[in-house]
């Protein structure tokens, strides 16, 4: 009776530890899979994210620890916080290699609580390798409290079954009957030839050992598998012709689950277990699986995803930019190595220039070229691969126009044929397959993609082609896109370059550098010009257009016609303006009445009149940045000009502000794009301005320009930005002549007369009868028709300039004088005489003026006496 009593309660220990084990591995698997766990694990404190899950698992399950470690040792969680950073106790090295494998281990173990059972539970990353470890514990004590609590009724069942013993043996008859439900020996013989024919006639191998390697039982299913002879049973699992890697599991004693090895030309899935010896013989369990099929359905599979995961790749990398070249190089980039070795793109060349292949004959010019080595014999970029005929929308692709497979160029004998010096050298390279797709889109052939392996690698079938099509479809519409946009936007920067200036018109009173930098959109709407006017006068002009694109290059045009225009007219800078701001505002009006919303409001403009005789500059501004002034001794000064509103907002009037330029004085003027980005304001770019410009006294425009660029505008400007710099120069007073005429027909020959002694001075005699003539119709005109004061000045530059100013705003016009009419031609001799002539008006009345060539100096009667009986009005 006492050895019954006592195998009860060892059964009983032993069934509290088993439940113990498993209730270890439970909460470790549970806690080591879930989602957050791996993740938390690589963050940078790791410890602040796990240690209150850890412990509140360990107090809901009530077991002794949850400790989540890195497989270095060190502990990230852990009961008691002192610990956390410390390494685990005991050997862990064996449970690291163990969950490397992908198995938990459970063992009994001397821990800080006592004598505990730990499970150790691998926590793995989504790339398989190993992130850390869960290990829970529960202690023999808690265990052995159960049995404890069982003892009172093992000893009554042991009571009992002894007064059940000493009944009678019909009673242990009838228990043994009840046990075996009811089968008697035939029965029983039945069913265990039932379990061995099962046993023989499952799909799936099964092999029982003993504890020292001897194969027991294999069944059927296993000799297949493994093709065991006859006499395997009874025989080491190392005599039956296994492989090393088979034998090696089998003999091990250690635990399987689905390991994969190979065995006589088949991939088995392979599962051991030992069983337990309180239930029977010990000894190990394995079964067999026969994936070899699966694995090949897998290998496809795992094809598959990795070309979907290639084209979304591809979607994500190709077309980050609207440059043809860089998204063809970014095909070739994706596409290189993992899907071939080598990536060509050829282009036609009307694609390059953002155009569309038309039917005419063009080239096809290889663009990109990626690889896994750089001494591969293809073209190199830039050279032309061959020349076709190209139509929009053909069917075919350069020749045949369908992709096209070569699994082994070296039976390829149409494209050796068209490429042999070159299709010889890449077969000796190693260059074995080829696939040729084509760009097309919208219907149009855009160009060509090869893609090249070698004899490293396994040749392209049509699965390769069909993944082949579906990348080059995707990559040209990317290409395509980037061939309009470069397509319009050649079209926008064309526009606006032919609307800039070309060059800076030749004039005596300035000395003038200019730069322009377009945005990284390329168009944009900055301006600036420099307008020659009459009497040693120079117009600067800086504007800018909010926005970009052809809207903002169309109206810059259109606004700089407008000032050019205007300035002909000789109006004073504040005028200028108001006709300028009236012209946006009308644009405003008819640009709403169409309907589309793009308004002008929010232009900027800065006009300045520089006098070189005087040395006095006067300037207004709408909405625009004031100028910078250097000083001829580099010192920086920002003058006070006053700001009107921008062009287009209208109601107030502008101001003027007058400067004195002294002579090597430069005036800087420039739009905001100079000095105000997105990452820098205005004041402190107008504090690198002016770093930039102090200090450097005598330094040229040209220079000065220069300097302003590399200490202001970046690699690539967020805005467009003009830049002016002039340096004034002062006409020298030796230069200029000037009197006061006395209303009376009798002073014109006097003043003929100091007009050709002075002409003499300035050793411009040739030009003294031509002078003469026009300043004698010029006086005439405003002693008649004029009124006082009236005075003439001459200027002596490239040019000579004459100039008579009266009191008078009436403007004199040239008409058709008859041929019976005695007067009328004054003006007709002017203009024939006359490089260029005009009239300007001033407050105080108008000046008419006009400017004569000094190398293509007339003089003499013959010059002038066709031009009495031509056209001509009366003064």
């Amino acid at each position: 009776m006492i050895a019954v009593v006592v195998a009860f309660v060892l059964h009983a220990r032993w069934e509290s530890t088993r439940q113990a084990r498993k209730e270890a591995l439970a909460v470790a698997t549970a806690f080591a899979q879930s989602p957050d766990v791996v993740k938390n694990l690589d963050v940078r404190d790791p410890t602040a994210k796990l240690q209150p899950r850890a412990e509140a698992l360990r107090k809901r399950t009530d077991i002794s620890y949850v400790v989540v470690w890195k497989p270095n040792g060190i502990r990230v969680t852990a009961p008691e916080p002192g610990l956390i950073g410390k390494r685990v106790d005991g050997p862990y090295k064996e449970a690291v290699r163990e969950a490397r494998e992908g198995r938990s281990t459970t063992e009994t173990l001397q821990a800080a609580p006592g004598l505990t059972v730990n499970s150790a539970v691998p926590v793995v990353r989504h790339d398989g390798t190993l992130a850390g470890l869960v290990s829970t514990g529960v202690t023999v004590s808690r265990v052995n409290e159960g049995v404890k609590k069982q003892l009172p009724v093992l000893l009554m069942s042991a009571a009992g079954a002894l007064a059940l013993a000493s009944g009678s043996s019909a009673l242990v008859s009838r228990r043994l009957r009840r046990q075996t439900h009811g089968l008697g020996p035939e029965e029983m013989t039945r069913m265990y030839e039932h379990h061995d024919a099962v046993l023989h006639a499952v799909r799936e191998g099964v092999l029982i050992l003993d504890d020292t390697g001897r194969l027991v039982l294999v069944n059927n299913e296993a000799r297949r598998l493994l093709e065991l002879p006859e006499d395997a049973e009874g025989r080491y699992v190392d005599q039956v012709g296994l492989g090393v890697g088979m034998a090696g599991l089998l003999a091990s004693g250690r635990t399987a689950t689905d390991e994969v090895h190979l065995a006589k030309g088949r991939l088995l899935a392979v599962n051991v277990r030992t069983t337990r010896g309180e239930e029977g013989a010990p000894g190990r369990v394995a079964t067999l699986r026969d994936t070899t099929e699966l694995h090949a359905l897998e290998g496809r599979a795992e094809g598959a995803r990795e070309r979907l995961r290639l084209l979304y790749e591809a979607g994500v990398r190709v077309g980050t930019t609207l440059d043809v070249v860089r998204t063809a190089e970014e095909l070739t980039e994706v596409a290189v190595p993992r899907f071939a070795e080598f990536a060509t793109v050829e282009l036609l060349d009307p694609v390059l220039r953002g155009e569309e292949p038309t039917a005419a004959r063009t080239e096809l010019r290889r663009i990109a070229v990626s690889g896994v080595r750089d001494d591969a014999p293809l073209l190199p970029v830039g050279e032309v691969v061959r020349t076709v005929e190209t139509m929009p929308g053909e069917a075919e692709v350069v020749d045949s126009g369908q992709a096209l497979l070569h699994p082994d160029l070296r039976e390829a004998h149409d494209w050796l044929a068209q490429y042999p010096a070159h299709g010889r050298r890449a077969l000796e390279y190693g260059i074995r397959s080829l696939i040729s797709t084509p760009l097309r889109a919208r219907g149009v052939v855009l160009g060509t993609v090869d893609f090249w392996r070698t004899d490293q690698s396994e040749p392209f079938g049509e699965e390769d082609l069909a993944f082949a099509e579906e990348l080059t479809a995707r990559a040209a519409v990317s290409i395509d896109n980037a061939r309009r946009y470069t397509r319009e936007n050649a079209m926008a920067v064309t526009l606006q370059r032919s609307l800039l200036p070309r060059g800076l018109p030749e004039q005596d009173a300035l000395e003038v550098a200019s730069r322009y930098r377009p945005t990284r959109a390329g168009v944009g709407g900055d301006w600036f010009d420099v307008i020659p006017l009459p009497g040693a006068r120079v117009a600067l002009v800086v504007g800018d257009v909010v926005g970009h694109g052809l809207h903002a290059a169309a109206t810059m045009g259109r606004l700089r016609t407008a000032v050019l225009n205007f300035s002909s007219l000789d109006l004073a800078p504040e005028e200028l303006l108001a006709h300028l701001d009236e012209l946006v505002d009308r644009i405003d009006q008819d640009q709403a009445a169409e309907g589309n919303g793009a308004t002008v409001t929010g232009a900027t403009c800065l006009y300045a009149i520089y006098d070189a005789v005087s040395g006095r500059c006067t300037i207004a501004r709408a909405g625009h940045p004031g100028p910078a002034l250097v000083l001829p001794d580099g010192t920086v000064q920002y003058p006070d000009v006053p700001v009107g509103l921008p062009l287009g907002l209208g109601g107030a009037p502008f101001e003027t502000a007058e400067l004195r330029l002294h002579p090597d004085s430069q005036l800087v003027l420039f739009t905001d794009g100079l000095v105000e980005d997105r990452e820098r304001d205005i004041d402190d770019g107008l504090a690198l301005l002016h770093e930039a410009l102090t200090g450097h006294p005598g330094r040229r425009p040209e220079d000065t320009c220069r300097a302003v660029l590399d200490a202001l505008l970046p690699t690539e400007p967020s805005d467009d930005v003009a830049l002016l710099v002039a340096r004034a120069r002062v006409l020298d007073p030796e230069r200029v002549a000037q009197w006061d005429v006395p209303a009376d027909s009798g002073a014109v020959a006097p003043m003929r007369a100091r007009v050709s002694r002075k002409l003499a001075e300035w050793g411009l005699e040739e030009m003294s009868f031509t002078s003469e003539l026009i300043l004698s119709e010029l006086v005439t005109n405003a002693i008649r028709y004029g009124s006082e004061p009236i005075r003439v000045r001459l200027l002596y530059q490239s040019c000579l300039t004459c100039e008579v100013s009266d009191g008078s705003s009436t403007s004199p016009h040239l008409r058709r004088a008859a041929a019976t009419e005695e007067g009328g031609r004054g003006l007709f001799l002017v203009a024939q005489l006359a490089e260029r002539w005009g009239t300007r008006y001033t407050p105080h009345g108008k000046v008419m003026w006009t400017e004569q060539n000094l190398y293509e100096a007339t003089g003499g009667e013959q010059d002038t006496a066709g031009l009495l009986d031509q056209w001509d009005e009366p003064l």
